[in-house]
């Protein structure tokens, strides 16, 4: 139990903390959030990726006298569900008609208190760090009352911005390593990224999960960072780690997808069972977790530019596959089931792998209608035509140097 003068206390310290923060470079995702009305906005994403900033973008642009609180203060280690309603009287005190929450998914009950507030007409902004815990719970409290936005740590667009650089090949080389995690593109750090590492491992799933054996889990997470790009499968995984189960490794991955750190890509089929059964392809949130925590002994450029360009699809399409028949195409991404962009990645194109990169795309692109395909090298430039299809090769930095 908290006491309503300390709540108070911690409400106004917040509040001139933020203040004081540097707003930084805009997001992106700031213009593309709607307006609240009788919708909660929900904002999710991995730990550090700046969620807390653009909540204080989203206060100084639009709610000036927005009432601001974050659950992550040790101070509200102690809140209970009785403090909701001393919360309750600050709220009315200071007659703010917006409540921002900054992950109040630690708390119990946090659904239901979120759905009274939008009874009571206030508008409502909420982050949080795990992807299955927001979706799962809103979908029975917030049923049709909340909008999803998800975060990511800064795009390429936002990395040249904050280090002030032009699009090239040298820029997203840089990129490429640094990675997006607003703190370690700042401080260049490297302890930073180890950390948060380890932070989502302990806190966001062992501890949330009552995982055991952490070092399994920990040994997997680096194995997965360490082969970003690679077929995995839970059985292979199961052998590799010496696990007794592979529903055991199932669980672990499916933990790790919900905090962010990792995605699962699947193999395209029409049947959802084959989807499950056949490999999927594992690619981490950002390129600079894994040029700092990997143990592969290369750099690994082309596997990590794969890498980056997944993430630049990731932010516009939920539904991603690689498709592989007679030949390999890197990504499909579909919008609303229907496909929208065949890309294949190379780092550089040359006369031992163009024929196979060209007809990997090809077959993709003909299997789903597609007349114009994508392959993604760090600098080249070139245009092939086959049968009524156009792929294109353009630079990374042509690539993702345009807004989505």
């Amino acid at each position: 139990m908290i006491p309503k003068s300390l709540l108070n206390q911690i409400l106004t310290s917040q509040r001139e903390t933020l203040m004081r923060k540097n707003s930084g470079v805009q997001r992106e995702a700031l213009n593309e959030l709607p307006d609240l009305s009788s919708y909660a906005l929900i904002i999710s994403g991995i730990r550090r990726c700046g969620k807390s900033t653009l909540l204080f973008q989203l206060l100084q642009k639009r709610y000036p006298a927005a009432l601001y609180l974050n659950f992550e203060d040790p101070r509200l280690f102690d809140f209970e569900k009785g403090d909701f309603s001393r919360l309750d009287e600050l709220i009315r005190e200071t007659g703010s008609g917006v409540l921002m929450f900054d992950e109040i998914q630690i708390l119990s009950d946090w659904e239901r208190y979120a759905r009274q507030k939008l009874d009571e007409g206030f508008k409502l902004v909420i982050t949080g760090s795990n992807a299955s815990l927001l979706s799962g719970e809103l979908g029975t409290k917030l049923t049709g009352r909340h909008v999803t936005r998800e975060l990511f740590p800064f795009s390429y667009l936002e990395f040249n911005a904050i280090n002030q650089l032009a699009p090239s090949a040298e820029s997203l080389t840089q990129y490429l390593h640094t990675g997006g995690f607003p703190e370690y593109v700042k401080q260049g750090s490297p302890e930073i990224l180890t950390q948060l590492f380890e932070d989502i491992l302990i806190r966001d799933v062992a501890v949330r999960h009552g995982i055991r054996d952490v070092k399994t889990l920990q040994r997997l997470a680096l194995y997965l960072v360490s082969n970003t790009g690679k077929l995995v499968t839970a059985n292979r995984l199961k052998t590799l780690f010496e696990v007794g189960s592979t529903n055991t490794i199932t669980e672990y991955l499916s933990y790790l997808e919900e905090t962010y750190l990792l995605h699962l890509v699947p193999k395209f089929s029409y049947s959802m069972r084959k989807q499950i059964a056949n490999p999927r392809k594992a690619y981490v949130v950002d390129t600079g977790m894994i040029s700092v925590n990997s143990g592969s002994l290369t750099q690994d450029t082309g596997r990590k530019l794969e890498n980056l360009v997944f993430l630049h699809l990731r932010r516009k399409f939920r539904d991603i596959y690689y498709f592989s028949e007679r030949r390999e195409c890197d990504f499909i991404a579909f919008d609303r089931s229907i496909p929208k962009q065949a890309v294949q990645v190379c780092f550089d194109l040359n006369p031992d792998n163009l024929d196979r990169e060209l007809e990997g795309l090809q077959e993709a692109m003909a299997f789903f209608s597609i007349t114009e395909g994508l392959i993604v090298t760090l600098d080249q430039k070139d245009s092939y035509e086959k049968d009524g299809m156009i792929m294109r090769v353009v630079p990374a930095h042509v690539y993702m140097g345009q807004l989505q």
